[in-house]
Formats: C-alpha cells, structure tokens, sequence
C-alpha cells in the first residue's frame, strides 16, 4: 500500500511526486531515474500498477536528501490536469430521494473541467455569480492504464487507486438545465486528495467504506460505500461501454444524502467554514472556503 502526493516544495515553483512515509514525504522527483514530476508521467501507457510498485520500491532506498516534512508542502490534487473527469450522480438511492428522483435505472453523468479542481487546504471558491454552493462527499477512482469494454472479472485491473472528493456544486446554476455541468465546474470548487492511496491498500472496489463530509467539525453524510447503486467494477464497465479510460482519467463516484440544498433550511458553504470529507482507509480532504 501507498499514498502518492503531488506537491510544491519552497524553492521549485514546479509541481513534484512523492510517496507519504508516516508525517515525511520520499521526493520521487528527486529518488527516481527518470525524476518525474507528475502521476501520469508515472503511470505512463503500460501497466500503472506495477508501475507504482517499482515506485515504492525505489522510495524504500531513498537517500535522506530525499526526504521532506509532509506539513511543510503544498499539496496539489493527485492528478494535476486529466484527461477526463467523469461523474456520476444520483449513485445513492438515498440522494436521488432527497432531490425528489425516483430511484434511476441508469447513472447521471457529467463531466469536470481540470480548473475546477483544487488540492487539500486550498480554498474552496464561491464565486461572485452565487451564494449557493454545496458540498458532496465522494469516492474518486483514478484510472492506472488503458482500458475499453471493460468486464466484471477485469475492471478492477486498471484501477491505480483512490482518493477523497468534494463535488462542491453551485446549485443555483446547476439547475438552470436539465444538465448539470455548469453548476459543477466553477473554478475552484472541487477539491481532490489529499493523497491518491493505491489499490492494495483498500478492499476490492474500495467496497464497505464509511464516507463523511463535516461542516466546521458537523457531520453532515454519513454512508458507506457498501450503498451505491453502482459499485466500482460496475461503473467501470458502464463508462468503458462508451469511452476509452487512460492514465490519469477520473471517475466520481456520487454522493449519499445530507447534502446541503436539501436541508430545511438549506445549509451552504461560506467564506470563514471549513469542510472535510473523510473516507475509511484513504483519509481526511481539508478546504477552507473563500470569496472570489
């Protein structure tokens, strides 16, 4: 198992790889041959997983000039500009009920645009266009190598890992159409990370995991992976039905009920809050929330 950062170091204004050793960073960039700065360039055209084991093991022999305190990084998101960021909504039934839809019989999907997302600590944006904006816990996948028509017995095979995920939605906007991508992707609102934690680490699918999001230190979901409708090798073999995933793509899992439009009254993020979404196993996404 392992967590991979993408990060901002003082002095190099260039985004860096590492792997998280307890409270210390290995600086990949600096550990490995080719010094890549960036997951994707990691994962490359072949095989991401066993790409990421060598990774591991040439952090396990890592000079102490490679070594960085984990607090004093800027963190950026896991994957600093995918391909694709493919969503899902409505994957709880316990969601869709909340926002007065039947229980679906195929998932929503959207895209996300690389400027809407953000890494941990960095301030959630509510833009000058809206007040109403909204949090969403959600499981991301990060895609390891190249794959179309996926099966139940394969997909799993290109995963490389996963990681926490705000789907902070601008509600107002989100619901001027029947689609909802602009209200999804207001820079600045769809926080990452804080880590990518590799697919060994977690149960098959990252299944029967609790999710949450707080709102300063109030639980606001509280769910477990264990309830989506489509689970990940489910979700994997819809979207490949369709797309070609590769290295570095996206796949946003949904969020369960408790979000903050459908509260009475309703509940939304403002300058001076703090959000986070916990996932069991990968860890703690923390964003404070700013005006534009």
């Amino acid at each position: 198992m392992a967590h991979f950062i993408q990060f901002i170091k003082s002095g190099d204004p260039l985004p860096r790889l590492g792997l998280v050793q307890g409270q210390q960073v290995v600086d990949l960039t600096e550990a490995m041959p080719a010094k890549p700065r960036d997951l994707v360039l990691l994962l490359g055209n072949g095989n991401g997983p066993t790409k990421l084991k060598e990774a591991e093991a040439l952090a396990a022999q890592a000079p102490a000039s490679a070594m960085l305190a984990l607090g004093e990084l800027q963190l950026l998101p896991p994957v600093l500009h995918p391909g694709k960021i493919v969503c899902m909504g409505l994957n709880y039934a316990d969601h869709a009920a909340e926002g007065g839809h039947a229980r679906p019989e195929y998932p929503s999907f959207f895209l996300r645009g690389a400027t809407s997302i953000i890494g941990h600590n960095a301030p959630i944006i509510r833009p000058k266009a809206s007040t109403r904006l909204d949090y969403e816990a959600e499981l991301a996948i990060i895609i390891g190598q190249r794959a179309r028509h996926l099966t139940k017995a394969n997909a799993l095979d290109c995963v490389a890992g996963y990681a926490c995920f705000n789907d902070g939605s601008i509600r107002d906007y989100q619901r001027k159409t029947n689609q909802w991508t602009i209200g999804k992707n207001f820079d600045g609102t769809g926080p990452f990370g804080p880590w990518m934690v590799t697919a060994d680490a977690l149960p098959p699918g990252a299944a029967g995991l609790r999710i949450q999001s707080r709102l300063n230190g109030k639980v606001m979901q509280d769910s477990n992976t264990g309830l989506f409708l489509w689970d990940v090798v489910e979700a994997l073999c819809i979207i490949t039905e369709c797309m070609t995933l590769e290295p570095g793509d996206v796949i946003i899992t949904g969020t369960p009920a408790g979000v903050g439009y459908a509260r009475t009254p309703p509940v939304w993020m403002a300058p001076g809050d703090i959000c986070e979404i916990e996932i069991e196993g990968i860890g703690t996404l923390s964003n404070p929330i700013a005006d534009e």
